[in-house]
C-alpha cells in the first residue's frame, strides 16, 4: 500500500505542477486574465456586482471567490458586492421543483441580474445545462459573462466575453486551474479598487 500512495502522490502532483507552470507562461491566459479584471472592476466601480455560478466543486469555487470579495482577500479593505447563486436552497430547490434543475442559476440571474453585472460561471466541461442557461439569461440582460471551463470550451466558450479554458481534460486538474485563476482574479480585483502603495 505505502509504495501505492507514494506512485500516486508523486504522480499527482507532477500533473498539478506541470499545468500549473504551463498555465503561469501562457500568453493567452495573461490576456484574458488582463480584460476579467477590467470587466469585474469597471462593474464594481459603477455600482454593479458579480454573481457566481456552478455545481458540485464549481459551487464550492462559486462560494470560495464570493467570499474572499465580500471579506478580503490578502488585506483588509471594504466589502465588494458579490454574491454565489449556489447557497439559497430555498431558492434552489423552489425553482427547481416549478421550473426544472436546469433553471436554478438562471431564475435568479434574472431576479438580481443587472446590466453591467457580472456573471462568473464555472464548469469544468463547459456543458452544465444549468450553467449554459444562467449564461443565456445574463446575456439577455446586457450583463457581462467571464466563464472557467476546461481546454474543449464546451458550450460556453461561443457564449461568454471572456472564457478561462484550463488546458487539461481531467476533472481534477481542470477544478486546480480554475482555484488558481480564481484566487488571482480575486487578488488583483483587491489590488485594483484598493492599491495599498507599498
Amino acid at each position: 500500500m505505502a509504495n501505492n500512495v507514494k506512485a500516486m502522490f508523486e504522480a499527482e502532483f507532477d500533473k498539478s505542477i506541470k499545468l500549473l507552470t504551463a498555465m503561469s507562461r501562457d500568453a493567452h491566459l495573461h490576456e484574458l486574465m488582463a480584460k476579467a479584471v477590467y470587466q469585474s472592476v469597471t462593474a464594481l466601480r459603477s455600482g454593479r456586482k458579480l454573481l457566481f455560478a456552478g455545481n458540485g466543486g464549481s459551487a464550492a469555487d462559486a462560494q470560495h471567490w464570493a467570499g474572499e470579495l465580500v471579506s478580503r482577500f490578502y488585506y483588509d479593505r471594504p466589502g465588494l458586492p458579490a454574491i454565489a447563486l449556489t447557497t439559497d436552497t430555498s431558492i434552489i430547490t423552489a425553482v427547481g421543483n416549478d421550473y426544472g434543475y436546469d433553471y436554478v442559476f438562471a431564475r435568479q440571474v434574472e431576479a438580481l441580474g443587472q446590466a453591467g453585472d457580472v456573471l462568473v460561471a464555472i464548469s469544468t466541461s463547459g456543458n452544465s445545462r444549468n450553467v449554459v442557461s444562467a449564461i443565456e439569461a445574463a446575456r439577455a440582460k446586457e450583463m457581462i459573462v467571464i466563464g472557467f471551463t476546461g481546454q474543449s470550451g464546451g458550450k460556453m466558450a461561443e457564449l461568454c466575453d471572456t472564457c478561462f479554458r484550463v488546458p487539461s481534460a481531467e476533472t481534477p486538474r481542470i477544478q486546480e486551474g480554475h482555484e488558481a485563476l480564481g484566487h488571482l482574479l480575486c487578488a488583483l480585483i483587491e489590488a485594483e479598487i484598493f492599491p495599498r502603495g507599498d
